[in-house]
């Protein structure tokens, strides 16, 4: 399928069967140990987690349209697809992420990332506190029904559990690609145009490259991450790890870009007519002990830039809500203490209007957090202050299914991983009274949770 720009791209197997087997509770690293290739997994710590290996369809977009070109595809994939006996738990998904940027330019380390990827997965398992569902999703002019459960059930019979944890990589040396002079230039940039009144906010991000000690390995990172952050939403794409069913020969496959992390931010979860987002914004970072800790949480709550800097995202976030929500609620602001930093946090809570999470996504995408306010304006000043294309960094990553639910986070405190490489993006909200110094501090704790990961 096509979409309005031409852009859009449906790749798929042609009419679609679902067969599904259940198995026990089962850890994600033993999933991320199959003897298969996999090609995305996302995690909530409220939530599902969902691995895709292989794809039955993958759906690719490019441009402003991405969102909607996205939804048109699967809505039409998912039309092809008998899953009338698969329990509502373990229906197919798309599994995938978005660019960031409208214009989305395909440059190292974005070359296997286009401006949207999602797979709806040949294998997809679906891992919850009380047990899971493997389901296989297969041609039905070319594999019988039966045959669609013996791929199910033998991926089944491949999981293995326990075993030590794998090494990570080791990182050799790091180079940091943005100096403390640029990124001072970069902000006194951006300070003159919120005191001229340009605007209001803005997000910028820098870049940094590890050089790894072996080969980059998805399960022990995503094992790391996941026991140093296990209240964030994990994630791995990798879109450039082709679009059909994987073959058992036994080859290595050649290492391919991996976009992973562990973000504290949800952008939004949509089941029923439930929406629920929040405002992660203003950050400090952890004491040594728990004395300087909670000094540094009391100036989150009493300091008059967090302040300022917290409550004009979570104002922003209830007016991009009103075109897709009604009854938008805000909860109590609390202090959200992760492992290197801490950040003041306001969960919001709607009605859906819309009747798409993509809808929401579309509409939410990019929050001041990540973008800044107003937004094409603050757009514009990341466009043309950073030094290179954001590709998917700090866009909604995620899952939905046919019903229109499901569940994106921010793709931040994130990476791309490739061979002995990784490079690594973090930013900071930039408003009135920011300190380069202070703000640079702030993202190199940032990067903490990825090469602490990596090491």
């Amino acid at each position: 399928m096509a979409s309005r720009d031409g852009q859009d791209r449906v790749q798929t197997a042609g009419r679609l069967v679902s067969r599904s087997v259940s198995i026990p509770p089962t850890a994600l690293r033993d999933v991320l140990r199959l003897d298969r290739p996999i090609h995305a997994a996302v995690t909530a710590p409220d939530g599902p987690t969902v691995v895709a290996s292989g794809s039955a369809a993958t759906a690719t977009a490019e441009g402003a349209d991405r969102f909607a070109g996205i939804r048109e595809t699967a809505t039409t994939v998912y039309e092809t697809v008998d899953d009338d006996s698969v329990p509502d738990g373990a229906r197919p998904r798309f599994v995938g992420g978005f660019a960031f940027h409208d214009r989305h330019e395909r440059a190292h380390p974005w070359d296997d990332f286009p401006g949207a990827w999602f797979a709806l997965p040949s294998v997809q398992i679906v891992l919850g506190e009380d047990g899971g569902w493997i389901t296989a999703t297969g041609n039905r002019d070319e594999r019988s029904p039966s045959e669609i459960v013996a791929t199910a059930e033998s991926v089944r019979d491949g999981l293995v559990s326990g075993g030590p944890a794998e090494e990570t990589p080791g990182v050799s040396s790091v180079v940091r690609e943005t100096t403390l002079e640029e990124w001072t230039e970069q902000l006194e940039g951006a300070l003159s145009r919120i005191d001229a009144g340009d605007i209001e906010k803005v997000a910028l991000a820098q870049t940094l490259r590890a050089n790894l000690e072996a080969q980059f390995p998805l399960a022990s990172v995503i094992e790391r991450l996941g026991e140093t952050y296990p209240d964030c939403f994990l994630f791995a794409l990798r879109p450039g790890a082709g679009y059909t069913e994987p073959t058992h020969s036994g080859e290595q496959a050649p290492p391919v870009p991996t976009f992973f992390g562990a973000s504290p931010e949800r952008l939004v979860t949509k089941a029923g007519d439930t929406v629920r987002t929040g405002a992660l914004a203003s950050t400090v970072g952890r004491g040594d002990t728990e004395t300087e800790d909670d000094r540094l949480a009391d100036r989150l709550r009493t300091d008059e830039k967090f302040q300022r800097e917290h409550r004009v995202v979570v104002e922003s976030i209830r007016e991009q809500l009103t075109p897709v929500a009604r009854n938008v609620q805000t909860g109590s602001r609390t202090v959200r203490r992760l492992d290197s930093v801490q950040h003041l946090y306001t969960p919001i809570e709607a009605t859906a209007t819309a009747d798409h999470v993509l809808a929401v996504v579309t509409a939410l995408h990019p929050t001041p957090a990540v973008g800044g306010l107003p937004p094409d304006v603050a757009l514009e000043t990341i466009r043309n202050t950073e030094t290179f294309d954001r590709g998917w960094y700090a866009a909604p990553v995620g899952w939905f299914d046919e019903e229109g639910d499901g569940t994106f986070a921010v793709g931040i405190r994130s990476a791309v991983g490739e061979d002995r490489e990784a490079t690594l993006f973090a930013g900071n909200g930039i408003v009135a009274d920011s300190d380069p110094v202070a703000e640079w501090e702030e993202v190199q704790l940032k990067y903490e949770p990825i090469l602490d990961a990596l090491r």
